[in-house]
């Protein structure tokens, strides 16, 4: 009876093999991911001179066309609109702290600087029962926020604000303004693997 249960598990396990070297998963599709790790230094306020770990896991950007879509839903809607649409996109995770993070609706990327590459994150924060029970005017900033620059070589820094609200500025210009005094700062930011562009 064990002879029969060992030469049938053989069997399974030497077809999974098999299976796996006859239909490899493409190396570009597995690859497809992107780390950016490292720190958030707070600026102003009650987090002035902390640092915290940072992390943005980046599984696709969001296409031109998803960008149109946001950009309507903000010009129709205003910011509810755009959060609407927002929930609606993943596009990866944002962790600050040693927390799980968030997930990520809208990761925007644009050419900078001779090969960099600019990132514009957009993603909806949690909003805490005191914020909704009290009435607190953080409530109003809703969209989380992040602005990275990342050279040729995968490193660089950037702009984080936690709590912001988004406005529609000429048809076609986002204003993001900070509930805080000073955005944070992204320092010492690294970048590993790539994201296809689809």
């Amino acid at each position: 009876m064990k002879k029969g249960r060992l030469v049938g598990l053989l069997c399974v396990l030497c077809c999974t093999f098999a299976s796996a070297l006859f239909n490899p998963v493409p190396a570009a599709q597995a690859q497809s991911r992107q780390t950016i790790n490292g720190t958030v230094v707070g600026i102003g306020g009650r987090f002035a001179g902390r640092t915290r770990p940072f992390t943005l896991i980046v599984n696709s950007y969001t296409s031109p066309g998803q960008v149109r879509e946001l950009n309507d839903a903000l010009r129709d809607g205003g910011q509810d609109g755009l959060l609407r649409a927002l929930s609606g996109m993943n596009a990866g995770r944002i962790q600050v702290g040693t927390g799980v993070g968030l997930p990520v609706s809208a990761i925007i990327a644009d050419p900078w600087n001779e090969g960099g590459t600019r990132l514009t994150v957009f993603y909806e924060r949690n909003v805490s029962f005191y914020e909704l029970r009290y009435g607190a005017r953080s409530e109003n900033y809703r969209v989380g926020y992040a602005e990275i620059f990342l050279d040729r070589n995968g490193r660089g820094q950037g702009t984080f604000i936690p709590a912001a609200r988004v406005r529609l500025r000429d048809g076609n210009t986002w204003e993001v303004e900070d509930f805080g005094v000073f955005p944070a700062r992204l320092m010492g930011l690294r970048a590993s693997g790539n994201v296809l562009v689809r």
